[in-house]
């Protein structure tokens, strides 16, 4: 057991439920730390004694595919419907990011790593949201609290999840806790080099083969600034230049569509992994604005800019609030 906590068997009692399985679910356009998250919640509430059943909202990504196959686990079934369910929230608090009828369904808890979202209820909730720089480490620590056993290929997932999401640590949203956590999950999925895992992972990750449209949305969050609504979407290379002009080309004709959805800017931020840093693309009014706020220079180029929880958000909000 984790030296983290040590509270085996706390509040086992599960929540009594009508509407079986309880669904866990992650947000939409789920990432890996979304997919796997909801995997390894689900091992969770099983352990405390609920029937529960992970799902998502949407297929996994070329990385999430590679770290479901390297861990042999199966991709969670693809719903859009929570009406009638009871559920859990991982990765995420905001409605935007739940389904549409999110309020025809009761919600029993959250995991998430975000700010509090909009999201409400009608009864008292189970909530653990912390700053750290992945869902899968809450997890980790509350298997431990709860005295839940990790089975070896699911450590492993949530091992990749949690270099996902800090891009090896080297995002500013990493802490000592990530740190921690993915050194006994090494443990436990036998995982010798993390470091080799994580490249392996990252190279899946810029798999660029798919439609513009769907490399807009392999990572794409709206978001309500002030009186605007800006959608940002992140696309995580191995290198930068991997988009071609042609392709940029393209991609910014499908910021064009997704801004005439109703969106007064599109955002995208196309993340250097071993440059440490992001070019930015703005389509909209506020295209100025925004890289004049984001510290942007003459090319685009934002260095040291890898989290658009920690570095692209907060200053936009703060900036159209």
């Amino acid at each position: 057991m984790s030296e983290l906590t040590k509270f085996p068997g706390a509040f086992t009692a599960p929540i009594q439920s009508e509407n079986c399985p309880i669904y866990v679910l992650g947000h939409k356009n789920p990432d890996t730390d979304s997919i796997v998250g909801a995997i390894a919640a689900a091992n969770l509430y099983k352990g405390r004694g609920y029937d529960v059943k992970p799902v998502a909202q949407g297929k996994p990504a070329p990385e999430t595919a590679f770290v479901l196959e390297k861990f042999n686990l199966d991709a969670p079934e693809v719903i859009s419907s929570v009406a009638g369910k009871d559920f859990f929230l991982v990765d995420y608090a905001d409605l935007k990011q739940a389904p549409e009828d999110f309020k025809e369904g009761k919600l029993l808890g959250i995991v998430d790593h975000h700010k509090l979202g909009d999201v409400s209820s009608d009864s008292p909730l189970e909530c653990w949201i912390w700053p750290v720089g992945s869902s899968n480490t809450i997890l980790k620590v509350m298997h431990d609290f709860y005295g839940v056993e990790l089975p070896k290929n699911i450590a492993g997932a949530m091992l990749c999840a949690i270099l996902s999401d800090t891009l090896i640590f080297n995002s500013p949203t990493a802490t000592p806790l990530d740190k921690k956590v993915v050194e006994e999950l090494a443990k436990i999925a036998e995982v010798e080099d993390i470091e080799a895992l994580g490249m392996e992972m990252f190279k899946a990750k810029s798999n660029l083969n798919d439609t513009p449209k769907a490399l807009l949305n392999r990572d794409f969050k709206d978001f309500e600034m002030g009186e605007k609504k800006i959608g940002i979407g992140q696309l995580e290379l191995i290198a930068e230049d991997m988009v071609t002009p042609e392709l940029k080309a393209k991609l910014i004709e499908e910021m064009d569509k997704a801004k005439e959805e109703g969106r007064d800017d599109v955002v995208l931020v196309i993340t250097d992994i071993l440059k440490k840093g992001s070019r930015l693309m703005v389509v909209g009014p506020d295209a100025a604005s925004i890289a004049e706020t984001l510290g942007a220079d003459a090319d685009m180029w934002m260095d040291g800019v890898l989290s658009r929880k920690k570095q692209i958000v907060p200053p936009l909000q703060k900036k159209f609030a």
